[in-house]
């Protein structure tokens, strides 16, 4: 994906693929670390079975049998619809922590069996090939903005870059710093070496997952 993103960027080709936001709170603690390490995100909401093809007025019934109601029913509808049906495969997806932002890159809806019981809410799944990650406080002022969104899942609606997704992430200068196409993302030294400061820093943490991001961070810049 990356390769083919900065072929893209080579060829000032322009995207017609969406940007999501996912907030984690609601769908329980634990899950971040899961989502990273085998490759997917979830929806949340238990007991609808598999919605794979379904209208926004059948997910409605779905929900509204499986005992849903009310504001939890307009908010599940809301969800599991831009979830399921306006989500792509080639959409890019943003979740966050308290301290770091990720990047991926989604693949098809699925709905895992293995995990349909009752009390388990993380059936409803898509694949996602993250790209790249990088300190909370280094993204621009647009992706701060979806991020903070009280929606579980929120579409980003402003004009994204023609290419190179995973540079405008960090783009202090929001939308209107690049004209359309134009790839570079120009951040001063000081920045940079503010920011690297704080991830080697971080690898000497006693969290191990926060070792791990850090490290990770590190040698994508390097790269």
């Amino acid at each position: 994906m990356l390769r083919r993103l900065r072929q893209l960027c080579l060829e000032g080709e322009d995207t017609e693929m969406g940007l999501y936001a996912m907030k984690l709170e609601e769908l329980g603690s634990g899950l971040l670390k899961s989502f990273l390490e085998d490759n997917y995100i979830c929806a949340g909401y238990s007991g609808t079975g598999d919605l794979e093809k379904h209208s926004r007025e059948e997910i409605i019934s779905k929900l509204a049998a499986a005992g849903y109601h009310g504001q939890e029913l307009e908010g599940a509808t809301h969800t599991l619809d831009t979830f399921i049906n306006a989500m792509q495969d080639g959409d890019y997806v943003l979740i966050a922590d308290e301290e770091w932002v990720y990047l991926g890159d989604l693949g098809d809806y699925f709905y895992d069996t293995r995990h349909s019981g009752a009390e388990d809410r993380t059936a409803h799944r898509r694949g996602v090939t993250w790209l790249k990650s990088l300190p909370l406080a280094a993204v621009n002022p647009a992706v701060t903005g979806l991020l903070a969104s009280d929606s579980r899942i929120t579409a980003y609606s402003g004009v994204l870059p023609a290419a190179r997704i995973d540079l405008w992430l960090g783009n202090q200068a929001g939308d209107g710093g690049n004209a359309a196409g134009a790839c570079p993302v120009q951040v001063d030294e000081a920045t940079v070496a503010q920011a690297l400061a704080v991830l080697k820093a971080a690898l000497n943490s006693t969290d191990v997952e926060r070792q791990e991001r850090a490290a990770v961070a590190i040698l994508q810049y390097a790269r």
